[in-house]
């Protein structure tokens, strides 16, 4: 059965939505894990780098902290899977060079490329907001294996400049920074306190529900689910999909 909502833009997440999770875990985070050293240790003056130096310090309450240290906590946190703001801009700048460079190409399920087309061409705006920094998401989108599909994507927020996924005010500064009210606007995860949020935040919400995902066996509480993005129909002033 096709779950059908009548909305203007649809809000995507990346892992376990658009992406499988284990991508990520197998490749990405042991790509960055081996180059955080050298990132610290070579770029701390960099701004993006700095910042993130500082934020690290402050979440650990050690003001003195040295790369060494920092470089532990990091490790600590990827072990974790932390959606902890500094090591997301970290990772994001690792990754991003190494899409640039082709060490990486990113991945996407089968069902989501074709679907972002088809509503991207039926006028819906289409957005990202994923625990990711948005360096990583943008070269995510990029070095996809079928080309880049940044021109399909409106927009792109992460935990910085929206603020934490399970949070009701996130939502709502997204939803205020498109200029799109929140009931015209449906948000696609796996997790359910990210629906919880979204929903409480007035948008729409599809719970995005995948075999072999670290959230499948959980489900997707109330929300409406979907297994795959072909099983999401479309319809608004902007788009007759």
């Amino acid at each position: 059965m096709t779950l059908r909502y009548d909305v203007d833009a649809v809000v995507l997440d990346i892992e376990g939505t658009t992406s499988a999770t284990g991508f990520v875990v197998d490749v990405l985070y042991p790509y960055s894990r081996s180059r955080f050293a050298a990132l610290l240790a070579e770029r701390a003056e960099d701004p993006a780098v700095s910042r993130a130096i500082a934020q690290v310090r402050e979440l650990t309450g050690d003001p003195d902290a040295d790369t060494v240290q920092i470089e532990k906590t990091l490790g600590t946190w990827l072990d974790e899977d932390r959606k902890a703001t500094p090591l997301k801009t970290l990772q994001g700048i690792i990754w991003s060079e190494g899409f640039a460079r082709g060490d990486l190409v990113s991945h996407f399920y089968d069902d989501v490329v074709p679907a972002l087309r088809t509503w991207h061409t039926a006028g819906l705006r289409l957005y990202v907001y994923s625990s990711g920094s948005v360096a990583a998401q943008r070269a995510w989108f990029t070095s996809s294996p079928e080309g880049d599909l940044l021109p399909l994507v409106s927009g792109l927020y992460d935990t910085e400049n929206a603020g934490p996924k399970q949070e009701p005010e996130s939502y709502r500064r997204i939803a205020a920074a498109t200029g799109i009210e929140p009931s015209r606007l449906l948000f696609l995860s796996d997790r359910p306190g990210e629906l919880d949020a979204a929903v409480a935040a007035g948008w729409h919400a599809v719970g995005v529900r995948r075999p072999g995902e670290p959230y499948f066996e959980q489900g997707v509480g109330d929300h409406a689910e979907a297994g795959a993005f072909d099983e999401i129909g479309i319809t608004s002033s902007r788009s007759t999909t």
